[in-house]
């Protein structure tokens, strides 16, 4: 398997998106092949559909300001992830454990790093659907079946340090299903799945940074993946809470 960062220039609110990366691709010499895998940081898909939030509109609620107070946030940003957030959670100081599209994220998805002097970025509107129709557009300009991923940084539980998520996939089937196989001493594996979408977001994250890198997308060639037209979304990769380890013990 080989990842290609790819820089780009600043992505702005409502740029075309599927010209930035057939531009970037071309100034790096990368010509895209079929079963290629275009990964997509979430803020230049959120720039591309003008998600962003000027803060000094908001104007925070009581319970918005309580918020703040609570987590010690922003009144502004605060009320916006009441806004944003499906489920509040809990939280520690300058950070607050949401539910948002059946993912458990910080601050329902919403960040002001890498974004304009007083606005936030919110998190993709319809990502799967997005993700399938930048897949489509770029079949249609250049004749290759690839697969797109839109990913963000997340976080594991008791781990510091910010990983890749997978916010939906396009063109492959983002779980592995190991169970009814056999171990190495010929044991029936039982319970294990592995989420190569989450797998691919990881190594991909690590060449897009987190601070000036300039690079939101990583191409990946032979990737191990089950490709698949009809596979698009992110709800293969989803547990019920009642189900999760993590989360058993809360009323999600």
């Amino acid at each position: 398997m080989e990842l290609y960062p790819v820089r780009t220039r600043i992505v702005r609110a409502n740029d075309d998106l599927v010209n930035v990366i057939l531009e970037s691709l071309s100034a790096h010499g990368l010509q895209l092949q079929d079963n290629d895998v275009l990964v997509l940081a979430s803020k230049i898909v959120s720039y591309s559909q003008g998600r962003l939030a000027k803060l000094t509109d908001i104007r925070p609620s009581k319970k918005g300001r309580e918020f703040a107070d609570k987590y010690s946030l922003n009144a502004e940003f605060a009320e916006l992830i009441l806004k944003e957030a499906d489920e509040i959670c809990g939280g520690v100081e300058k950070a607050v454990l949401t539910l948002k599209n059946g993912i458990l994220t910080a601050n329902a998805g919403i960040d002001n790093k890498n974004s304009p002097p007083e606005y936030a970025v919110l998190w993709p509107a319809k990502p799967k659907e997005y993700a399938k129709a930048i897949r489509d557009k770029i079949h249609a300009k250049t004749g290759r079946c690839l697969a797109v991923m839109i990913v963000d940084s997340g976080l594991a539980p008791l781990r510091i340090g910010t990983i890749g998520l997978t916010l939906a996939v396009a063109g492959f089937k983002p779980i592995k299903d190991a169970r009814g196989r056999k171990d190495l001493y010929g044991k029936t594996i039982t319970i294990t799945r592995q989420n190569v979408a989450d797998d691919l977001a990881s190594a991909a994250h690590l060449l897009m940074g987190e601070a000036r890198e300039k690079t939101p997308i990583v191409l990946v060639r032979d990737a191990p993946l089950d490709f698949d037209d009809n596979a698009y979304g992110s709800e293969d990769m989803r547990m019920p809470a009642r189900d999760c380890i993590f989360t058993k013990m809360f009323s999600l």
